[in-house]
């Protein structure tokens, strides 16, 4: 927990202990309040009948001052018996709002039921202006009596604002909703916080001029860099936690260009109570910039899907494998199976879903996919009904160096997994793939093509279902750009950009991994997902972004080199085949591509050969590769 946050809770507990305390503090204080209502009422309609009588006390009848006195007692009597039952005399002023408003209110309707049988009851007559000016008198030094200790706070706080605003940091708002008002009411108010709401940017024409909690509201987007001059901005905070896309992107650009401290609002499903607060603000992040639009899933048949199921995920412990692990931890289970050959990673996911649920029933397992009896033995004990088989060597250039190694892994260890399911029952099997499958030029995205033909073929020749999901590049994972970049900017640089002109597509492992649970659900077998991955983003860009983000100017404090493709790279990557067409489905971010016929027999006969010469290092296995996948196209070394 950070300091002020810490702050902000002990001043909320030393409050509760000052105003609610023990039983005889509490009495006292409300004995104390009682009093005051007692002559707050007596005197508010004294005042009306005053009033009535133009200011004049000798003009007031004896009989009205007679019935004053014998009326008045019996009424606060009533009022505050009513005031305690509206729980009038439990509340901490300090945090008085609307609902202690809306009390009150009701206090005083209720209060009309005595007046009433005082007039038509009793028959106890009094002028008509003497109830409804007392009426509205006594409400309003009711009002004034309890809601005046926060009128001086505010206005403490107000002072105290613009005696700190010097030196401090000048902060402009882009938002003026809901978020907006918030983050500038918690500015204002704050004692701990050194910041002054100056301005703010809303690109709703109907806002300009107006204000804000007192702050103006001084243009839209395109006025930022304006209005950051202007108002000598120090920090800007991005108060929209609903926006995404393209929107969300280059208003945040706009705002990265001014030089500006930048900080977000986390979007409003990320916030547990929706309540947005200064303590909720985080700097940009490179997924902020990529421009795409939050994925949407069916979370109700995805729970349906999974819960009471035995669940399996292969290579459990990286980066999509542990991923799946927490959202399907979410959907529970009847038991979990985390398999992996790397322990490290397999024990740190462990101990993360040991500490978050822990109700889920799950087991970490060592293994490889290779190993035929590890699975069957896993198998026969746990009994799985649904396989997510992310294990997978996935390093381009380490696999161009050793292909064998890549086939072994993911085109063998594929297909004695999927063996293995098919002869235990298993339901349905999901294969995470790549878009390097599609016309591959290095032997990783071949491999990967190829354990797209066993999930074909073995869809065809059993009963459990299989399918495969294509996606790109996903941000953070283990050997991707994103970690690598920044480690080079900590370093100081350079950071090493393989080509100006090459783009991939990007999402972060959450989307992708949710994408991939819903694509489960849409299985009839066969198929191959693809995932829309939204616009391709230059990696030349990306890492400018980094370096930027980082509080460096790029070619300046940092420098960019490019270093030339690597073996088996291309300079972009494609999701489907010319040969396969695409097909819809209810989610608009995952299409279908057909399956492509083929001979299963004599694809059965090649994998046997592909074993056999893999596991004998064979030196031409590239060219064996090429034999079997015809859109392979062995870049020239």
């Amino acid at each position: 927990m950070d300091e002020r946050k810490k702050t902000q809770k002990d001043g909320y507990r030393d409050d509760l202990e000052m105003y609610m305390g023990n039983d005889s503090q509490w009495i006292i204080r409300a004995l104390m309040l009682a009093f005051v209502d007692i002559w707050t009422i007596a005197i508010g309609y004294f005042l009306a009948l005053y009033i009535r009588f133009d200011f004049v006390y000798r003009n007031i009848p004896e009989i009205y001052l007679d019935n004053y006195i014998k009326i008045m007692p019996a009424y606060i009597a009533c009022a505050i018996v009513i005031f305690y039952c509206c729980r009038l005399y439990h509340s901490i002023w300090r945090f008085a709002s609307v609902s202690e408003f809306m009390r009150i209110i009701i206090a005083f309707l209720l209060l009309q039921i005595p007046a009433l049988l005082v007039n038509y009851v009793w028959k106890i007559y009094m002028p008509y202006a003497f109830w409804l000016v007392g009426f509205l008198l006594s409400f309003f030094f009711v009002v004034i009596v309890r809601f005046s200790y926060r009128f001086i706070r505010s206005g403490q706080k107000i002072l105290e604002q613009r005696t700190k605003n010097y030196g401090c940091e000048r902060v402009m708002v882009i938002g003026a909703g809901s978020a907006g008002k918030m983050l500038i009411h918690e500015l204002i108010m704050s004692s701990h916080l050194s910041a002054k709401a100056c301005c703010i940017i809303d690109d709703n024409p109907a806002k300009k001029n107006r204000f804000l909690d007192g702050v103006p509201i001084v243009g839209n987007r395109h006025d930022i860099p304006e209005m950051v001059a202007k108002y000598e901005i120090t920090k800007i905070i991005y108060a929209v936690p609903t926006t995404t896309g393209k929107d969300r992107r280059e208003i945040l650009n706009i705002c990265r260009d001014t030089g500006c401290e930048v900080q977000v609002v986390p979007g409003i499903y990320q916030m547990v109570d929706g309540k947005v607060s200064v303590s909720n603000l985080r700097p940009v992040q490179i997924e902020d910039l990529l421009g795409r639009d939050e994925v949407v899933v069916d979370n109700a048949r995805i729970h349906s899907f999974i819960e009471g199921k035995v669940v399996m995920v292969t290579g459990g412990g990286g980066s999509i494998g542990s991923e799946l692990c927490r959202q399907i931890a979410r959907e529970n289970p009847k038991l979990l199976l985390i398999f992996d050959i790397y322990e490290n990673n397999a024990y740190q996911i462990q101990q993360e879903l040991q500490r978050k649920y822990r109700y889920l029933r799950f087991e970490t397992l060592i293994g490889s996919v290779r190993n035929t009896n590890r699975l069957k033995s896993i198998f026969e004990k746990y009994h799985p009904d649904i396989i997510y088989h992310a294990a997978a060597h996935k390093h381009v250039p380490l696999m161009e160096m050793s292909p064998n190694e890549a086939i072994k892994n993911n085109v063998i260890g594929t297909y004695k997994l999927a063996k293995a399911a098919a002869e235990h029952g298993v339901k349905r099997f999901v294969m995470i793939s790549t878009d390097k499958a599609v016309n591959p030029t290095n032997i990783m995205g071949a491999s990967k093509r190829l354990c797209e033909m066993v999930v074909q073929m073995m869809n065809r020749k059993t009963d459990t279902d299989f399918v495969a999901v294509r996606f790109g590049n996903v941000l953070g994972s283990n050997g991707s750009v994103i970690p690598l970049f920044k480690e080079q900017i900590a370093a100081g640089g350079p950071v090493t950009v393989t080509d100006r002109h090459i783009i991939r597509y990007f999402m972060t492992i959450p989307e992708a991994v949710a994408l991939v649970l819903q694509a489960g659900l849409y299985a009839e077998g066969g198929e191959i997902f693809v995932l829309d991955m939204g616009e391709p983003v230059k990696i030349d860009d990306m890492a400018r972004n980094l370096i930027r983000l980082s509080g460096y100017e790029p070619d300046v404090d940092i420098q960019i080199e490019y270093t030339g493709l690597r073996p088996g790279e291309k300079l972009y990557e494609e999701m489907l085949m010319n040969e396969e067409g695409l097909k819809e489905t209810p989610n608009k971010l995952i299409h279908i591509g057909e399956p492509i016929q083929m001979d299963d027999e004599a694809f059965c006969r090649q994998l046997e050969m592909l074993e056999e010469a893999c596991t004998s290092e064979r030196p031409d296995i590239k060219e064996i590769v090429a034999e079997i996948v015809p859109t392979y196209h062995p870049m020239e070394e």
